[in-house]
């Protein structure tokens, strides 16, 4: 008895597998906003640029070694897909990368996140650590 059931969840896999349905076939699409990105800032000159040019910078400031600025590297990716912060140009530097800027904004500790505002060079806030709950505050305030 036991045989021929498993014979017959195995022909009716088999032939489900095989079509599609309905609901496989069914395309979702959504009426949402393009995907916004955190953009990864290679030279002193192109954050300088990115802070003229858009009126809110989030700068992540971190190092590929660094165990907290990878975990909260996704939770960074994620705030910028959400609408609230559309307005947010998110940007990340590699501090081993460009050390002259990192000394010019006083970078102590990894990850380190910073407001700029209307196109000034000075933060308008500065947090430092992974803090997921202190930097849904920072975006909320400044965005």
């Amino acid at each position: 008895m036991s045989r021929n059931l498993f014979r017959a969840a195995q022909s009716t896999f088999r032939h489900s597998a095989s079509r599609p349905t309905s609901i496989a076939s069914f395309q979702q699409f959504h009426n949402t906003s393009p995907k916004m990105t955190v953009h990864n800032i290679q030279t002193a000159e192109a954050f300088k640029e990115a802070v003229q040019q858009n009126k809110v910078v989030l700068l992540d400031c971190f190092a590929t070694w660094c165990g907290p600025c990878k975990a909260i590297a996704p939770i960074l990716a994620n705030h910028s897909n959400e609408e609230e912060f559309k307005d947010v140009f998110f940007a990340k530097i590699d501090v081993d990368d460009l050390p002259e800027l990192s000394q010019e904004l006083g970078i102590t500790a990894m990850p380190t996140f910073m407001v700029f505002k209307d196109g000034n060079l000075v933060p308008a806030e500065k947090l430092v650590g992974a803090n997921p709950n202190a930097l849904v505050s920072m975006l909320k305030k400044h965005a």
